[in-house]
Order: structure tokens, then C-alpha cells, then sequence
């Protein structure tokens, strides 16, 4: 039986900020990394998701837990070493995950085994730690907060950003007429290709009066608006009776 030895205080490469401020507080450092606790399994990580989150944490806006600290809550990697108690996993399987605690941007790194995803053999580690944190919000949106079904007409802010670019297909495939909203005219080209009946280019349309001449004037059963201010009360007229607005991640 062979027995694969580690140093007593092993090190990792991480993305390290002390303070609150733009992009220049991101230092590329060598911090301490312990063995797995209990639960946990220590991962060599392949692929870090960027979010917008991360950037909250870094300029305060949302306080992380302390100074200095690791960004990130998105990754995916091989696990390397298992905790006191972990069963459901074993070195070498290939993991994702999008929660916290917090400290993604790091080579490796002690994560617990219960929040992680295995991977299937179709699904590389980089489209896992791209798509794993939007698709839990679509999969959240489309299926609990108002469940779409067959006949719904949606209206999806921001439809060729990260979050509507899996909500566009996805209610599509579910039956539904998907109205995009976007900024541009290469962004509305996309937004087709996804699968969307129409598309809004609100920087020459008024989206309102749009949505109205697509549905008769009946209005939409729900919007997905990720924007908020800017958007919300005009988004409030283009339901239809006892519609729902979905205010998220603004």
C-alpha cells in the first residue's frame, strides 16, 4: 500500500486582498494552507468563477468576513485530500461548487464536501465554474420564484448577459415566448440565436410600448429584471393582471 506524503505546512497560491478598494488591492500572494477539517476535502483547483459578488466584497459594498481574505465563491478542481468523515467523495473526482465560505482564487484550497457538485465526464471543469452560480439563479427564476411553463410570455432584462443568456433558451425550451431586452444591436443578434421570438433594443426603443405591441396589449406573466431603478416601474407595466416582476441581482 503506498502512502502519499505532505508537508506539515503546506502553501497556496492565492488572490489576497487586505484591504477595501478598486482592482490594485488584489495581491498575488503564498498563504498557509491546513490539512481538510472534518467534512471537508482539500482541492487542486483548475478552473475560479468570476462574479459580480466578488467585486461587492472587494470594494466594501459588501463587507467581507475579515482582512485580509481571499476572494471568490465559484470554482471547480480535483479533489487531492479528504477530511475526517467525508464518504461521498474520493481523491480524484472532479468537483464544482458556488457557494461560500468565500476564498476561490486560490490553487488549492479546503472546501466542505457537502456544497460540492461531481461533475459528469460532458461537463469540462472551466464550463463548471463559468455557468454553475447563473445556473443555479436560472434554475431559481424559471422554476421556483414563478414556475414557467407552456404559454407564458417572459420578458428577460439584460438577455445576453451571463444569467439571461441561460434563462433566454432555457424558458424557451419550456414552451414559453421569450421577450429580450438588451443594449445593442449585436447584443439583440445573439439574444436570437439563443432562442428569443423578439428582442428590445432599449437604447433606441421604448421598451413598454414595445411589449404591449408584441402581446396585444395583454402584457407578459413575468419579468426577469436584473437592472433595477431604471427599469422597475416600467416592468410593473408590462405585466399582465397578477403578473410577477422578479426583481434580482441588481
Amino acid at each position: 500500500m503506498l502512502a502519499m506524503l505532505w508537508p506539515a505546512s503546506m502553501q497556496t497560491t492565492a488572490i489576497q486582498v487586505a484591504r477595501a478598494g478598486g482592482p490594485e488591492v488584489l495581491e498575488l500572494r503564498e498563504v498557509p494552507l491546513e490539512d481538510p477539517a472534518r467534512g471537508e476535502v482539500q482541492l487542486r483547483q483548475t478552473a475560479v468563477g468570476v462574479n459580480f459578488i466578488d467585486v461587492y466584497n472587494r470594494t466594501g459594498l459588501y463587507p467581507p468576513p475579515q482582512y485580509p481574505y481571499i476572494p471568490g465563491v465559484e470554482a471547480a478542481g480535483v479533489v487531492e485530500r479528504l477530511g475526517e468523515g467525508v464518504r461521498e467523495l474520493k481523491v480524484g473526482d472532479r468537483v464544482a461548487y458556488a457557494s461560500r465560505p468565500i476564498g476561490a482564487y486560490a490553487s488549492r484550497r479546503n472546501f466542505p464536501a457537502d456544497r460540492l457538485v461531481k461533475l459528469p465526464a460532458h461537463v469540462s471543469e472551466e464550463t463548471a465554474a463559468a455557468v454553475l452560480l447563473k445556473g443555479m439563479t436560472a434554475q431559481c427564476l424559471l422554476r421556483r420564484t414563478f414556475r414557467v411553463e407552456r404559454g407564458h410570455v417572459v420578458l428577460v432584462h439584460a438577455a445576453a448577459g451571463g444569467v439571461g443568456s441561460i434563462l433566454v433558451p432555457w424558458a424557451r425550451a419550456l414552451g414559453a415566448t421569450v421577450i429580450g431586452m438588451v443594449g445593442s444591436d449585436a447584443k439583440a443578434a445573439r439574444v436570437l440565436e439563443l432562442g428569443a421570438q423578439h428582442v428590445i433594443v432599449y437604447t433606441r426603443d421604448k421598451f413598454v410600448e414595445r411589449v404591449r405591441e408584441i402581446t396585444d396589449k395583454k402584457g407578459v406573466n413575468v419579468v426577469y429584471d436584473s437592472v433595477g431603478k431604471d427599469t422597475f416601474a416600467g416592468s410593473l407595466e408590462c405585466l399582465v393582471t397578477r403578473g410577477m416582476l422578479v426583481s434580482f441581482g441588481q
